[in-house]
């Protein structure tokens, strides 16, 4: 069973490329982790400053150990959630 985030997150007016590019450049580096089955950051084809990123992980603990990454800290933490005005996170665990 593995474990699956949804983040769906609205961007401050006027951030919509930066925290795109920041979302790409998180991915990148997510996807090479072990645990990581997928990261897959979307932008709303109407309102580019709507950003869901799906995430899966093997399991709970390759969450737990995204979370500590240093790219995630840098980047998440650092530089994409400071461009927020708002941010949900829904979890899920595959049939």
């Amino acid at each position: 069973m593995s474990f699956v985030l949804v983040v769906r997150m609205k961007t401050e007016q006027g951030n919509e490329e930066r925290a795109a590019a920041v979302a790409r450049e998180l991915a990148e580096a997510s996807r090479a982790e072990p645990g990581c089955k997928a990261y897959v950051p979307c932008v709303d084809a109407e309102d580019p400053s709507s950003i869901l990123i799906f995430e899966e992980y093997a399991d709970k603990a390759a969450f737990e150990e995204h979370g500590a990454t240093e790219h995630f800290q840098r980047l998440a933490l650092g530089e994409l959630f400071p461009l927020m005005e708002s941010r949900e996170r829904v979890f899920y665990e595959t049939l």
